[in-house]
């Protein structure tokens, strides 16, 4: 095949040059002439819609299909209306599979959850606090992809913390297993769905802040969202949420107060910062860690930022909390391991655990709105 394309491209720059002596550069150049711009139809080199129309009749050819159709020279070019978002859903198709799963998860846990709670890296434990009635493994709800990061459990546990009806996820999505940003913040549709009135988030992080140290945790105040992608790509369904979601106070002012107030109460040590969201799985170099801080960032993550962006594109309020597991300062580097990470988080949990069950046990049934984000009556 690659012969035969250097035959052609070399007869093809020939003719065009009338047949001057061999040249290796001449037949490299006239074969991507060929590939890529010869039309048939005129037998020459063609150039802005007829480029087009010989770049489908060559790849045509050399995959063995035989002439293409001949597009006619100066016809426009074609191109389709996208109908599909990046999970290969279309919005109308995500409504229905949402329904779907919320209405599995009704025939099995009968509630309105107060607040749904994603678990984190190494913050699985929080389950134990709750009084589990049902306990479903992912795969067995419709819809919802598998967990495949280490110490991510994968089951979605229904019951009361407190005395009060939540839904807790053992284990997040992340972009890097493979799923696209629609994959991942599926679970947050569905618990909008089932009428959760608030969405707890939480993670483990790295610190980019100098003043912080392993194991405190940070309130996250705002967002920076540098994982290449948005879960709100492709047409919109308005009722899933509005076109242009307003990200101004993405993170519910209500929630980050009494989270603050009970911090205090409880003596928990409570910084706010900016999380910056990256794809990964690979962890930033010195050079990258200084780049975040330099652009305002406080703690760096590969998740919590899609599940905020579709939480205030649903009307769901939310807060986030993060637990600094390892120091990203780039002068003072050192390397760090999936282990160390755990343990720090583990450490850092009963804190965590003590800042979230009293907070739900303070949400009314109905989670004021203070956010232009959660305003309903935004257009």
């Amino acid at each position: 095949m690659a012969q035969l394309v250097l035959r052609r491209g070399y007869a093809v720059e020939q003719k065009r040059v009338r047949k001057e002596p061999y040249r290796p550069a001449a037949m490299f150049l006239g074969c991507l002439r060929w590939v890529f711009c010869y039309n048939k139809s005129k037998n020459k080199i063609g150039d802005g819609e007829n480029a087009w129309a010989g770049w489908v009749q060559r790849w045509a050819w050399l995959g063995g299909a035989g002439d293409a159709p001949v597009v006619p020279a100066g016809a426009p070019r074609q191109r389709s209306t996208p109908t599909r978002g990046k999970a290969g859903w279309d919005m109308t198709e995500l409504y229905e599979r949402v329904q779907e799963s919320a209405a599995y998860i009704r025939q099995h846990w009968p509630h309105t959850p107060v607040a749904a709670i994603v678990l984190g890296t190494g913050l699985g434990s929080l389950a134990s606090d709750i009084s589990a009635q049902v306990v479903l493994p992912y795969d067995q709800i419709p819809h919802f992809p598998r967990s495949t990061a280490p110490s991510h459990k994968g089951q979605l546990v229904c019951g009361t913390l407190g005395g009060r009806p939540i839904l807790a996820m053992e284990g997040r999505f992340h972009y890097y297993e493979g799923y696209t940003l629609q994959q991942i913040t599926f679970p947050v549709r569905v618990f909008k769905a089932l009428g959760a009135s608030a969405l707890l988030l939480t993670n483990a992080a790295g610190g980019l802040n100098p003043r912080f140290r392993k194991g405190d945790l940070m309130l996250i105040e705002d967002h920076i969202n540098l994982m290449g992608d948005n879960p709100l790509i492709g047409p919109n369904d308005e009722r899933l949420g509005e076109r242009f979601p307003d990200m101004s106070q993405a993170y519910d002012r209500a929630l980050r107060d009494r989270l603050q107030k009970l911090a205090l109460e409880e003596r928990i040590p409570l910084h706010g910062g900016v999380f910056v969201a990256l794809a990964g799985p690979s962890l930033e170099t010195a050079a990258e860690y200084r780049f975040l801080r330099t652009i305002g960032a406080d703690a760096v993550g590969m998740s919590t930022v899609p599940e905020v962006i579709v939480a205030v594109h649903a009307r769901l309020p939310v807060a986030a909390l993060s637990v600094i597991t390892d120091m990203c300062l780039p002068d003072a580097l050192s390397p760090v391991s999936l282990p160390d990470i755990l343990q720090v988080a583990q450490q850092a949990e009963p804190l965590l655990r003590r800042l979230i069950t009293r907070l739900v046990t303070t949400l009314p049934a109905e989670t004021a709105v203070s956010s232009p984000a959660s305003d309903t009556s935004k257009s």
